[in-house]
């Protein structure tokens, strides 16, 4: 049994209705928190980890992120959605072997580390194979960080004789194969839910096919929806009215969503994730924050592509937090003549959309993003006196308008330190990077040399 005291840090521990705790000590035994106080002893403690002028908060949950698209770095900054779709599934990611699925996820998930992220959502939709699915897994677990697995569904173009992917059901066989066996554990640290195509992305059978199994596995079920235009227009409704749709469902950007369809949503207890960098570059449409904000109901936030920009939470709660401001304020303007005061949303509701409802998306709540005895040690210390942090006046505003990776200086993982005075402690990262750049360089080469939608990247 291992106890570390983290002491005398200024901590954030984002619970209900809570405030800053200046000087206080958190005592970590055997992965979870057990006290937070000030002045605890340290002699029970195997460890101690000085945070003084350090801000204590639990790490970032990332609840959208492609973490397969690692290795194809700065292809997609200035792609649109065409571009996407086409180099994207129906090109670059039939390229891709089980061994750079695998380099894939593990240094994405690692970079995560390092960013002060400690769940993610992994948006898995390049698992042809089973071993593919295996070795995304893999990648997750080797990094030690908490995730839950969405498993996808590959979407290239057919092959003559094949079915659209749009026609095509999950694979019950394959998606049973992981509930029962490898992720079957809802308390393990890599847990499981679908990535399904939904009713923008498959017709209405498929749609209700792929929802009714996850509600057999009681799995949670995200789907992207990202544009008017849609396979299944009555999918939701359908849905709905079959019981399929509650809690466990969760929409992935939703900008163009009816009115119709996002009131059964809410109304079906829902969850929405916005992810609002990618989804201004596609042009998808008005933030669907705002609409939500209207309702009071709660969102996550998460980096996306992988293949576009750096995945950094910290950035993420920054532009969300400003277009959305943007928007809402926009919206009150034109609705009184007046600019709005005070500022219509804080920058505390925004840390909650990079950490509880990032869980709560994905049933974590209960075990982590809050700082409370009994959860998990998911945690991390951020440097308050760096230059670019010192002398904030308000520890919530530090973190959402002036934090960045490099104020990390610890992240933990149920109790596990990952990163510590600002380093990894992997000592193998180097070779990682290097079989990245060989993965990534040898998928692209590819690509161009033999894709028949080579001419989009």
């Amino acid at each position: 049994m291992t106890t570390i005291l983290i002491r005398n840090g200024l901590v954030l521990t984002l619970a209900e209705n809570s405030a800053p705790l200046p000087g206080h000590d958190i005592v970590v035994k055997d992965g979870r928190i057990e006290r937070i106080a000030p002045d605890i002893d340290a002699g029970a403690a195997d460890e101690v980890i000085d945070a003084g002028g350090m801000i204590v908060m639990p790490g970032l949950v990332n609840a959208h992120i492609h973490t397969w698209q690692t290795g194809l770095r700065g292809l997609a900054l200035d792609w649109t959605a065409t571009n996407y779709f086409r180099a994207m599934h129906a090109g670059l990611a039939g390229f891709f072997t089980p061994e750079d699925i695998h380099i894939a996820n593990l240094v994405g998930a690692l970079n995560q580390l390092n960013c002060g992220v400690t769940t993610i959502v992994d948006w898995h939709h390049n698992n042809p194979t089973p071993d593919h699915s295996d070795a995304a897994i893999d990648g997750l677990e080797d990094a030690g960080i908490r995730a839950m697995f969405l498993h996808g569904s590959a979407k290239p173009d057919p092959k003559p004789g094949q079915k659209h992917f749009s026609e095509t059901p999950m694979n019950r066989a394959e998606v049973e194969r992981l509930r029962q066996g490898r992720l079957s554990r809802d308390d393990a640290l890599v847990t499981m839910g679908l990535a399904i195509l939904g009713p923008q992305m498959s017709v209405e059978e498929v749609v209700l096919q792929d929802l009714g199994m996850a509600k057999d596995l009681d799995l949670v079920v995200s789907i992207h929806h990202s544009g008017a235009k849609m396979p299944a227009p009555e999918g939701y409704v359908r849905a709905a009215e079959a019981g399929l749709v509650d809690r466990r469902v969760n929409i992935v950007h939703g900008n163009e969503l009816t009115d119709r369809d996002l009131g059964v949503l809410v109304d079906h207890g829902a969850t929405f994730n916005v992810t609002a960098e990618v989804e201004m570059q596609m042009c998808y449409g008005d933030l669907l924050s705002g609409r939500l904000l209207e309702r009071g109901v709660p969102f996550s936030i998460g980096t996306d592509i992988e293949c576009a920009y750096g995945a950094d939470m910290f950035a993420c709660i920054r532009f969300t937090l400003q277009a959305e401001r943007y928007q809402t304020s926009k919206r009150m303007l034109d609705e009184t003549g007046e600019r709005p005061h005070p500022q219509p949303i804080t920058a505390r509701q925004a840390l909650g959309w990079a950490t509880i409802e990032g869980a709560r998306l994905a049933r974590l709540e209960r075990r982590t993003s809050t700082l409370e005895p009994g959860k998990a040690a998911d945690l991390i210390l951020l440097r308050a006196n760096d230059l670019n942090i010192a002398g904030a006046f308000d520890p919530y505003r530090a973190v959402a308008g002036y934090a960045n990776p490099g104020n990390v200086d610890t992240v933990m993982v149920q109790g596990r330190i990952h990163k510590r005075g600002g380093h990894m402690l992997r000592s193998d990262i180097p070779d990682l990077q290097e079989r990245l750049v060989r993965s990534g360089r040898r998928i692209f080469g590819e690509f161009k040399a033999r894709a028949a939608t080579a001419e989009y990247a």
